[in-house]
Formats: C-alpha cells, sequence, structure tokens
C-alpha cells in the first residue's frame, strides 16, 4: 500500500487513536522491529501531534492537567521494560482511553466538558482544582479494581485492546500510586534542592533523612522519591550510595537488605533505556550520541562494580553482564563497518576511562576510602 493510501486511512481514526498508534510504532522501533514504510508514518504523525516539539499527549489539554503531577516521572524509555519510580510516556494515551472508555467514563466524559470550559475561560486554578477531584476518584477506583485478582485480569485484558506494550499494567499501578502520594510527592520534591552536584556523605545523610521521614507513610511511593532525588544528581548512578551507606559491607548480598536497595535496579533500568538509544543512534548514523551514551554505559558499569563487592554472582550481575553483551554485539557490528585501518571511534579504548591508570588509581582510591569509613564505623560502634 502507498503511503498516502495508508495515510488516507488514517485519518478515519480518532485522534487518540492515531496517538496510540504513533506510541506503537515507536515502541516497536525502539524493541528493534523492522515495519516497511513505519519511519515515513511516523514522521507524518509526529507533524500532526507534535508541530510545537511537545509530545502528542499534551495535544488534549484535560490530559495535561490530569497527568500534570505525574510529568517528573514521564520517560521515553526502553520499551517492555519496568522502571520503578517512573512511568513510561508512551503509556499515557491508551490508559487515558482505557480510563475514559472502560474504568470510569460517564465521569471521564463530565471531566472532559468541565475542563474544556474551564481552559477556554482561562480559570487555570479551578483548572487544577477540578483535575485533582477527579485524580482522586481515578485513584481510588483504580485500588477498587486492582484489588482483586478478577480486576487485575479485567485490567490486562482491556489494556491489551489499546496496546500491546507488556508495562502498560505497570505503569497503571504506578500511575496509582504516584496519585495517591501526589501531596506528599510535591512536599519532599520542593524539600529538595535545586541541584546537587556532588553527592557527598552530608549530602546522603541529610537526603536519606528526608527519605527516611518520607517513607514512614508513603513506604510504596519511595522509588518516586528516590525518581526525584536523581533528577538533582550530576550522574544518575550516584544514587548507589544509599545503598551501600545504609549497608553494614559492600557485598551484594548486604547492600540488598537497605532500604533504598531498589536505587541498584533503578540504575540498571536507565542503563536499558540508554542502550535503546544507543541502538537507534547506531540505526540513524549519528556517531557522536552514540559515543556519549556508550561512555555513559561503560561508566555506570564500572561504578556498579567498584562499589558493589560480589556484583558478578548476584541477579543484579546477571542482568548488567546480559546488557552488556548486548551493548557489545551493538559496537563490535557498528566497528567492523570500518576497515581495521580507519578505525572507529566507538572501538577506542579511551571510552573506557576506568582501565587507564588514572582510572585504576581512582578504583583504589574509591576502595581505600571505603575501608576507612568501614574502619570509622566499626570503632564508633565499640566506643558506644
Amino acid at each position: 500500500m502507498s503511503l498516502d493510501r495508508i495515510w488516507d486511512f488514517l485519518q478515519r481514526l480518532t485522534p487518540l487513536a492515531r496517538s496510540c498508534l504513533l506510541n506503537e510504532l515507536e515502541r516497536l522501533e525502539l524493541s528493534g522491529v523492522e515495519i516497511p514504510g513505519s519511519s515515513d508514518i511516523q514522521a507524518k504523525l509526529r507533524v500532526e501531534f507534535r508541530k510545537d516539539g511537545s509530545t502528542h499527549d499534551r495535544a488534549n489539554s484535560p490530559t495535561r492537567y490530569f497527568f500534570a503531577p505525574l510529568e517528573p516521572f514521564l520517560i521515553d524509555g526502553a520499551p517492555d521494560q519496568a522502571n520503578s519510580g517512573r512511568i513510561q510516556r508512551s503509556s499515557i494515551a491508551p490508559i487515558w482511553e482505557w480510563i475514559c472508555r472502560d474504568l470510569l467514563p460517564t465521569m471521564a466524559r463530565d471531566f472532559n466538558a468541565q475542563m474544556k470550559d474551564l481552559i477556554a475561560a482561562d480559570k487555570q486554578r479551578e483548572a487544577g482544582h477540578a483535575a485533582a477531584v477527579f485524580q482522586i476518584k481515578v485513584a481510588k477506583s483504580l485500588e477498587n479494581i486492582l484489588g482483586s485478582p478478577e480486576g487485575v485480569e479485567q485490567v490486562r485484558v482491556k489494556l491489551s485492546t489499546y496496546t500491546a506494550a507488556r508495562t502498560a499494567f505497570g505503569d497503571v499501578t504506578n500511575i496509582m500510586c504516584a496519585l495517591r502520594s501526589r501531596d506528599a510527592l510535591a512536599k519532599f520534591d520542593a524539600a529538595l534542592p535545586e541541584r546537587i552536584l556532588k553527592l557527598d556523605d552530608v549530602q546522603v545523610v541529610k537526603m536519606t533523612g528526608l527519605l527516611d521521614s518520607f517513607a514512614k507513610k508513603q513506604s510504596d511511593a519511595v522509588p518516586f522519591a528516590l525518581a526525584l532525588v536523581a533528577r538533582r544528581l550530576k550522574t544518575f548512578w550516584q544514587l548507589i550510595r544509599f545503598a551501600t551507606k545504609a549497608a553494614p559491607g559492600k557485598n551484594a548480598a548486604d547492600i540488598a537488605t537497605t532500604p533504598y536497595a531498589i536505587v541498584v535496579s533503578m540504575i540498571l533500568d536507565r542503563m536499558d533505556e540508554k542502550r535503546a538509544a544507543l541502538r537507534i543512534a547506531l540505526k540513524n548514523n549519528r556517531v557522536l550520541v552514540a559515543k556519549e551514551l556508550l561512555t555513559d554505559l561503560y561508566d555506570t558499569e564500572y561504578a556498579l562494580q567498584v562499589r558493589i563487592d560480589g556484583l558478578d554472582q548476584s541477579e543484579w550481575g546477571k542482568r548488567l553482564r546480559s546488557m552488556m553483551d548486548a551493548i557489545a554485539v551493538l559496537v563490535e557490528a557498528e566497528v567492523r563497518r570500518f576497515p581495521d585501518e580507519v578505525g572507529h571511534v566507538l572501538g577506542s579504548r579511551s571510552l573506557r576511562s576506568h582501565h587507564s591508570l588514572a582510572g585504576r588509581l581512582t578504583h583504589l582510591a574509591w576502595k581505600g576510602r571505603d575501608a576507612v569509613q568501614d574502619g570509622a564505623g566499626f570503632v564508633k560502634k565499640l566506643i558506644s
């Protein structure tokens, strides 16, 4: 079929259906699924939904107000990969359609009508209040329906009619959790510094105190609080310090027992996103972008290996190794495209700076500092 005929067919669909289609095509592309003509269709759909450079989810103003509290947690990440404390942006359109058609159709219709009037009259405060009221209704409805195995299965089946992404159900539960903790997360976010340029011991203790206070009343929303902290960090992998600081030792088993052990999985999630982005960058011959992504992946791998003893024998280590093996295959395939005498920037040893003498000395320095800190902690316990 020609692009014009396909586009003629797509124009008969609702805007929300075309928006969901764009999400699905992008998800499949990130998954490595090749669909002939998909790039042209995506380009036309992006022109329709992203004329102002925003995401197509913002084309519907009531939707934008409803999902506004979730904005810090929305990601354009690796498809079909669960993300702790974050929500796939591609899930928003199908989940909203499910809410409007299946979960609360009457309330959703009334909400949309009310919001359009308020937005047209530029009544921002009233619109925000109306969105907050509907958010509470949706969160409570989700709690009820997800409270039974039958309800869970019903949600899975219904969602499958709007998207094939396996993470959609997980994003529904994440949305419920984030909306339920909306006010607490906003208060926690306001208490954080604007930027954390250096996550030293003093900052870790301070941030841990805030996290501990938050966790007392909102334990299930801790991953979202950690995601808010991560937004302030210079490098995402620094989150590991919240787990290692609280651990009795540096072994993976010790770290897994801490309240914030989930940061390791969150770091691995972020690495998986970058792996998917690396594949797309290589596919589109964006070598400089690929170099930046690859360097960041190598640095994060190194940081985890240095901070966690026995990582390779843990489930975290197995996931990391599988991911880095997949990355190595991508890089090798790219490097092979060029003759040996020409070389390729992605094959440069400089990308793994930690293999250099300076990198090894830094490794030893980190290990030495950890040993001193552990010794000081042991002496302090003996004195007390």
